[in-house]
């Protein structure tokens, strides 16, 4: 429409794209090239809004409304990212298994008047998994791109006993406080439905 900007995912995560299109909103998608590697000494929520805020900033274009979100999963005070390959996902899994983690997303949002962040946590509890319930998962192929390989919304669902906080953080875009984001700025987050 003319005169409204345009609504940028700033983000290569197909989840992402799949709540935004839950929600019925009209965006485009670009995946910013940014360094995601976690500084030295770097808190997990630092971490995260940083790593938003970057994807914000890269994808970013004058007069655009650019929406960015990055996701870990913290077990004991440290961030635990993407396995890079099945061993590592299995030893996260291993980790994860019998106990209570927190998931903490970064959102980010850069308009014309500014940039806002914020950070969502949601603790998840998983059930206790044996040794071949977490081979059999992960050679699903379901962990691989995943924040502490597994996905609430698909099979590694299965092996969640309980979530605390904002089911929609684990799975990548905290939607109530993403849309509080919006407001903060200034913006209708539906004012962008198609």
């Amino acid at each position: 429409m003319p005169g409204v900007p345009d609504l940028v995912l700033a983000s290569s995560s197909p989840r992402r794209r799949a709540l935004l299109d839950a929600l019925g909103l009209a965006f485009e998608v670009t995946s910013p090239d940014v360094d995601e590697s976690l500084l030295p000494n770097e808190d997990p929520a630092t971490y995260v809004e940083r790593v938003a805020i970057d994807k914000a900033r890269a994808g970013h274009e004058p007069g655009d409304i650019t929406l960015a979100a990055d996701t870990t999963v913290v077990l004991e005070g440290i961030a635990i990212a993407k396995p890079h390959d099945t061993a590592e996902a299995e030893a996260m899994l291993s980790r994860l298994q019998g106990r209570t983690h927190r998931v903490l997303t970064g959102v980010a949002l850069a308009t014309p008047s500014g940039l806002y962040s914020t950070v969502e946590g949601t603790s998840v509890t998983m059930a206790e998994m044996t040794p071949d319930e977490i081979a059999w998962y992960v050679g699903t192929g379901e962990p691989m791109d995943k924040a502490g390989a597994y996905a609430l919304q698909g099979i590694g669902g299965t092996f969640v006993r309980g979530v605390n906080g904002d089911a929609f953080n684990v799975i990548g875009l905290p939607l109530l406080a993403t849309r509080r984001l919006f407001a903060e700025a200034g913006l209708d987050l539906f004012s962008f439905r198609a």
